[in-house]
Parts: C-alpha cells; sequence; structure tokens
C-alpha cells in the first residue's frame, strides 16, 4: 500500500481543521516525504496535550495515542525534547477550547 508524504497528510489535516473552524498551524516543518508527524492540542486553559500516531505490529492499524498531557509548558518541553532527538519531525498546534483535534475521524489514521 502506498504512503502520503508527511506533507500531504499535513495540508490535508490542516484543511479538515479549518473547515471545521478550527485554528491550527505548523510549529515545526518536518521532512516532507517521511517526516513524523506529532500534534499538540493547546486547549487555551493553561493546559495541552500531544499525540502521535502508534502503528499496532500485529494488527498493522494505525492510531492517534496520546503521547502527553498537562501543563502546556511541560508538553512543550517533551516537544522539544522529541525535536532533539528527530530532525525531521513535523509538529502541528491545533487550539481549541473544546478540545477538538479531528485525529479520531476517518482518513487521518
Amino acid at each position: 500500500m502506498t504512503r502520503l508524504t508527511a506533507s500531504f497528510w499535513v495540508q490535508a489535516y490542516l484543511t479538515r481543521l479549518r473547515l471545521s473552524d478550527i485554528p491550527a498551524f505548523v510549529v515545526h516543518h518536518g521532512d516532507d516525504v517521511a517526516g513524523a508527524v506529532l500534534v499538540k492540542l493547546n486547549t487555551l486553559d493553561g493546559q495541552a496535550r500531544a499525540f502521535q500516531r502508534s502503528f499496532d505490529l500485529q494488527t498493522g492499524a494505525r492510531r492517534w495515542i496520546e503521547l502527553l498531557g498537562g501543563i502546556e509548558g511541560e508538553v512543550d518541553a517533551a516537544i522539544a525534547r522529541q525535536r532533539g532527538f528527530d530532525p525531521d519531525l513535523w509538529v502541528i498546534e491545533v487550539e481549541d477550547r473544546g478540545g477538538r483535534h479531528l485525529l479520531d475521524e476517518p482518513g487521518l489514521d
């Protein structure tokens, strides 16, 4: 099965968020072809959550899991550490008081 490039997936995700009136922006531009994507959900109350895509080796399914949640500064520090290990990493920040991120919708896995 052919995989989408990272930049194509990011643009599709940003478009879907925009269509739902959810503000989002690229914090760090990773590798266009094969960069991993990390999504930070900022609930605008001092809290945040970070999500990364996980691959289930037994089923072959991909899904988004919460990597970390808590005080926004701590989430930002963890993301910065992750970027230190992976310079090809994309970081997308989503801002929504209601906690919407759309990662659980079909087509975004």
